[in-house]
């Protein structure tokens, strides 16, 4: 790959689907429903060694369905960040949409609200020099709008072909766009 990744990017990840097992038809509220994709915590582990910063953006709407609090969500976070640095990754910094998709909340991926939120936290990132994962349309489209590279994970019969790379887990993505 010729991307020259280095301490320079920044690694921009979706969570459902891309970290964590997605659940079909409802949302990970609590941290008992969440579990980590096999090779998740290695891929975080390698990428942590080098990209400058690792954030992770997130659609949540099941916050503003009601249906989980922002406290359940800042669990889930810190039990997440909790089994990727017992394993030697880190994440520097979760960001997430609370709005239902019906709000057109700047915030909500495709929009690039998240993103601006993570580069006014870190203002050394540089959407040039980085990389959005993630496994659905809207997470593409967020890459593409802030002009990053982007990487597809398809699941279920979900694809996007304008991605830059397809991948068939987070773990081969990270070998292969650092090596």
């Amino acid at each position: 790959m010729s991307w020259k990744t280095d301490r320079t990017w920044t690694l921009f990840l979706d969570r459902d689907g891309v970290i964590n097992e997605r659940l079909i038809g409802d949302y990970v509220k609590s941290t008992g429903e969440f579990k980590l994709i096999d090779g998740v915590a290695e891929a975080i582990r390698l990428a942590s060694a080098v990209f400058g910063r690792i954030v992770v953006v997130t659609n949540q709407q099941g916050i503003g369905k009601g249906l989980m609090t922002e406290r359940n969500l800042s669990d889930i976070h810190a039990y997440c960040l909790r089994m990727i640095t017992e394993q030697g990754g880190r994440i520097d910094g979760f960001y997430f949409a609370p709005s239902l998709a019906a709000e057109g909340s700047l915030l909500r991926k495709p929009a690039t609200g998240m993103g601006l939120q993570a580069k006014a936290e870190f203002p050394e990132i540089d959407f040039s020099r980085s990389v959005m994962i993630g496994d659905s349309v809207s997470d593409m489209e967020f890459g593409k709008n802030l002009g990053m590279k982007t990487v597809f994970i398809p699941t279920g019969t979900t694809t996007y072909e304008k991605a830059d790379l397809k991948s068939a887990s987070l773990l081969e993505a990270i070998k292969y766009i650092t090596a």
